[in-house]
């Protein structure tokens, strides 16, 4: 009974995600959440993992839901503003150590594992993912019905180191620039 305490514990905190607004709009007008974001990154790793069948599918996932968990108490930090990497690092890290810490091992320390696998892009799984988070945001801006102002000009180099050593994801990005100018044209 004590383990199922803590899950339910860690998924009432891990409901504070539905509240982190991020720098992108829904189609509708809407400020996006991180849960938001995290869910249909996790869609994009389901999918494009049939692309790669020599990676992990279920870390895949995995890392798709937890990579923002670092976000939880502090919110999210917009790339465009980014201040000292480290500094942003440290901040997650906290945030990461606090909520998993609500859990039982093993599974505290597997998830802080796959964050951690993420963040230091250490493995195959944590390079997709990286490139994939990176295409999902510029996804939701093409996609989303954004404000005025809302400055495309970004999405064309934001993130583009991660989609250069893999020919599937090159095409993807190709796509994805090309979404990002014909919204510039509108």
């Amino acid at each position: 009974m004590e383990r199922l305490e803590s899950y339910l514990h860690f998924i009432r905190e891990a409901e504070r995600l539905k509240n982190v607004l991020r720098t992108a709009w829904s189609s509708e007008g809407r400020q996006e959440s991180t849960a938001e974001h995290s869910w249909r990154l996790a869609l994009c790793a389901m999918t494009a993992a049939w692309e790669y069948p020599e990676l992990d599918r279920l870390k895949l996932v995995e890392m798709a839901l937890l990579h923002d968990m670092g976000e939880l108490y502090e919110g999210d930090i917009s790339a465009a503003l980014l201040p000292d990497p480290e500094e942003k690092y440290r901040i997650e890290e906290e945030a990461v150590n606090r909520v998993f810490s609500l859990l039982p091992e093993p599974q505290k320390s597997h998830f802080l594992g796959v964050w951690k696998e993420y963040n230091e892009e250490s493995t195959p799984e944590a390079k997709l993912i990286k490139a994939l988070d990176k295409a999902e945001t510029i996804i939701q801006h093409n996609q989303g019905k954004n404000p005025p102002d809302f400055d495309y000009e970004f999405n064309l180099e934001y993130g583009k180191k991660y989609f250069q050593e893999d020919e599937k994801l090159l095409r993807l990005r190709e796509k994805i620039d090309e979404d990002t100018e014909n919204r510039m044209k509108e």
